[in-house]
This record gives structure tokens, sequence and C-alpha cells, in this order.
């Protein structure tokens, strides 16, 4: 689609008319019909707006012009999955499980590439394949290229050691000592629990980007520990395959 015809159709999507929109992007309504008419394209700082308020990257209101790659691991992007920046806007150079809140979650490549390697092997491509490849593409893009300039001398990595050690003594029952902790976006992990009296509740945010880990259970049998921690809570739960059936075991605020 045209630029014209993305903003009009996130305006309807919105429920908002030419006024409404142009009152919340600082422009007249004029100025909106020029768009949607393709007389003009909105300016950076406009796009920046919309970006925000329609909750959309820019590419995708300029119509997608371009191909979209995590700068980080590789992983093409769409909207759903754009990493996020301290002020909850989109940047488009990365996904959620490389960026989250303007922080770098991989300071290691080996790291990035186990955590890649079990979701891209398949009966055509082998573990070995999969590796060779990572390791090939991941040192041409931008961030392992800028590493250093974009490293935070060790915090985030200091950050996952502390929340690790606070996790193992914790000393739950049948976990097994946690290791590491990877990036998990929330709407894949985002699981419902029981409460007592039978009410369910989640406690994430499907947008968020949190740390975590799944451990086979040290009892046996067929359930998994979960690990999820952020800055401000930790949370173990046990669970059978794919997320089912969960159980709580601890929420914990820090």
């Amino acid at each position: 689609m045209s630029t014209k015809d993305v903003l009009h159709e996130l305006r309807i999507k919105n429920g908002l008319s030419q006024d409404d929109l142009a009152e919340k992007v600082f422009v007249t309504r004029q100025a909106v019909s020029r768009w949607e008419n393709g007389d003009t394209v909105p300016n950076t700082e406009t796009l920046k707006l919309l970006s925000k308020l329609f909750d959309v990257s820019i590419n995708t209101l300029l119509g997608s012009p371009r191909e979209l790659i995590c700068q980080c691991c590789g992983m093409p992007l769409e909207d759903s999955i754009i990493g996020r920046n301290k002020d909850g806007t989109l940047n488009e150079d990365y996904c959620q499980w490389c960026y989250a809140d303007g922080t770098y979650t991989y300071s290691d490549m080996d790291d990035l590439i186990d955590v890649c390697v079990g979701h891209m092997v398949n009966e055509h491509f082998s573990e070995e394949d999969a590796r060779a490849y990572m390791k090939m593409r991941l040192p041409e893009l931008d961030y392992w290229k800028r590493y250093k300039e974009l490293s935070d001398d060790g915090q985030f990595e200091a950050f996952k050691k502390q929340l690790i050690d606070e996790i193992n003594e914790l000393h739950i029952e049948g976990l097994p000592v946690v290791e590491k902790l990877n990036a998990l976006v929330g709407r894949y992990v985002n699981l419902e629990y029981r409460l007592p009296g039978g009410l369910k509740a989640k406690f994430l945010d499907d947008r968020t980007t949190y740390l975590g880990t799944q451990l086979e259970s040290g009892f046996g049998g067929d359930r998994c520990f979960g690990v999820l921690a952020n800055m401000d809570f930790i949370l173990i739960a046990t669970y059978e395959k794919e997320g089912a059936n969960p159980e709580l075991v601890l929420y914990k605020k820090r």
C-alpha cells in the first residue's frame, strides 16, 4: 500500500476523524487530507508522532519500502516484533529479543547463536549448517560491527548475573541451578495461572521483553520449570509441553 492508503486505513481503524488525527499530531485537518489524497507525505517529525500514535513502524507508514532486518540476530522484522526505545517508540533496527527498552540484550555472539540455532534446525537444515550460517551472518550486521561503540561496558550482563544469583538463592525444590537467562517476549510466555479461589490471572505484559529460561524439572516427568524476571519481579512456574496446565510456584517482587 502507499502512504496515503496506510494513513487512511490506520485512521479509520482507530476510529479517528481527520480533525481528531490532526489534533493528535499537531497539524491541520487540511494537512491530513493532503496526506490521504497523496498530495504530500508527513515530514520526519510527524512520521515519528504517527508511528507512536498508531504503534507501527515508520517503514509501514511509508508503504514498507525497506525490508527490515534485526541488526543483531538477522531476523526479518514485522511491526509486532520490533524492539522499543526507552520512551516506548519503535527502533526499526532490532527485534524485541535483541533490544528492549533501550537495552541491548546480547553481548556474547556465541550465546545468541546458541539461542537462534535451536529455532533454525529442521529436517532440511542441520545444527551444523545453522551454526555455520550464523557465524558467517552475524559479523555482517551493524550491532556486531559497532559492538564496542554500542556496548554498555557489561552493565546488562552484571544485572543478569545478579538476577541469576537471586533466583538460585531461592532454593526452589526441583528447580535445577539456573546458569543463563535469555530475552523472552511477553506474549509468547504470558501464561494464565489459576489462583486460590478459582480465579485466573496473567502477570506479564505481552509487549514487554523479560529475561527467562526453561529447565527440565528435577522431579522428572513431563513438567518443566519456567523462570521469568526483570527489574521488578521474579516468577517461577511449572507447566507441561507448550505451556499447558501451568502452575505458579512463586511470584516475588524484587
